[in-house]
């Protein structure tokens, strides 16, 4: 967006710009706790808070009248079940004061103040960074400690497994292989993939609370390690409290040399023209001049790219490929170029593993095993970043 039009658009609009939420720390009864509230919209006041030993997110909504905060603690459930409610009083300083009661009539005081928190840290870039984007999240991961897990070595290079105990996400660093430098630049990433995932078990155990305990299980397996690429598969089935359970590969793939996350137009292109470089919104201030919007690379991918790998594919896997006749064992339509157009992919030995995704009525023909396109196919059709193919 251009500036001037930026400008016009902040203050001619002010009524339409929301405060962010704001972070308390304090006690309820002798305990320690964070809480976080919304109060843009006083009648409907919402936030969230945890016990610092504990660490699970318990949410809150309620309403505030003038300096006066009422919230019921946990997610409507419907049933008009009694739950503990907090009654504060905003004091001078900015804080709040009041109790919590819980149902059975015991009542605990609560003390709370704006949240104080360091300039700086000398932890990771990913937790530095949530001090000013999510303060109640860095608040939360900073206290927690990673337990060493297995050594092992996977192609050449020697890895060392953590994992965060109350989530049980595990990921990798990589202690030798690569030059240092590189693999610092490498491992923060990689340890920032592993706090987004701890950061997205405890969202999705407070948006099945209402349910009881929600499920996460993740499966993180490096696939292809060299002097040029880092890959590796996440794999993730959760259950938090929606319609349906769901699961979905979402893997990381980094250019060894600068640790940038490498697209799939970075690798492969089978456009006309130089190779251009599609970036995820939050990542839009990286932009450079190669970058397209998204309705160009979508209409890449649904064009060009999709029908291509469904060539190639059909090539390599004719009977995986053969589309389903009345008389097949499953409806699962690989020769759908819709299916292929907005793939998971990692490199593995033989090539590009992709994985399709389909519709919810079908998602069971999502994660085929085959679905390999060999380094062969992929001669003549180098994307922006030089990689070495196999063999």
């Amino acid at each position: 967006m251009k500036l001037w039009i930026w400008l016009i658009a902040v203050f001619s609009l002010p009524a339409l710009a929301e405060e962010p939420p704001v972070v308390y720390s304090g006690t309820l009864g002798k305990t320690s706790i964070v809480l976080e509230l919304d109060l843009n919209k006083p009648d409907e006041v919402t936030g969230r808070y945890f016990y610092q030993k504990y660490h699970l997110d318990l949410p809150l909504n309620g309403a505030l009248d003038g300096q006066e905060l009422k919230l019921q603690e946990g997610l409507d459930d419907f049933d008009d079940t009694p739950r503990p409610e907090l009654t504060l009083t905003k004091d001078e300083n900015g804080g709040w004061q009041g109790n919590w009661t819980n149902p059975q009539g015991k009542t605990l005081p609560v003390t709370l103040q704006p949240v104080q928190l360091p300039a700086a840290t000398t932890d990771d870039g990913y937790l530095s960074a949530l001090i000013h984007t999510d303060p109640y999240e860095y608040l939360r991961l900073s206290a927690l400690q990673l337990k060493a897990g297995k050594s092992e070595n996977f192609m050449g290079y020697q890895l060392q497994w953590w994992t965060e105990p109350q989530s049980k996400i595990s990921f990798f660093e990589i202690v030798s292989g690569y030059p240092e430098t590189e693999m610092q630049a490498i491992n923060q990433k990689l340890r920032t993939r592993l706090w987004q995932e701890v950061s997205g078990w405890h969202s999705c155990m407070l948006g099945a609370s209402r349910f009881g305990q929600g499920e996460y299980q993740q499966t993180v397996t490096p696939e292809y390690l060299s002097d040029e690429i880092v890959s590796v598969s996440v794999f993730t089935s959760y259950d938090c409290g929606g319609a349906h359970p769901d699961f979905g590969e979402s893997p990381v793939n980094l250019n060894a040399k600068t640790a940038e996350t490498l697209t799939l137009e970075d690798v492969v292109w089978v456009g006309e023209g130089a190779p251009f470089h599609y970036l995820n919104a939050e990542d839009r201030s990286l932009a450079g001049k190669n970058d397209v919007d998204f309705d160009t690379f979508a209409d890449y991918r649904d064009k060009k790219w999709a029908p291509w790998l469904v060539k190639q594919l059909t090539a390599a896997y004719p009977e995986q490929m053969k589309k389903p006749t009345e008389e097949s064992d499953d409806d699962c339509d690989y020769s759908d170029t819709s299916v292929w157009q907005f793939p998971a992919w990692y490199f593995t030995k033989k090539g590009l593993y992709f994985d399709p995704t389909f519709a919810r009525v079908l998602r069971s023909c999502e994660g085929p095993e085959w679905s390999v396109l060999p380094w062969s196919a992929m001669k003549g059709h180098a994307g922006s970043v030089a990689i070495s193919r196999e063999n």
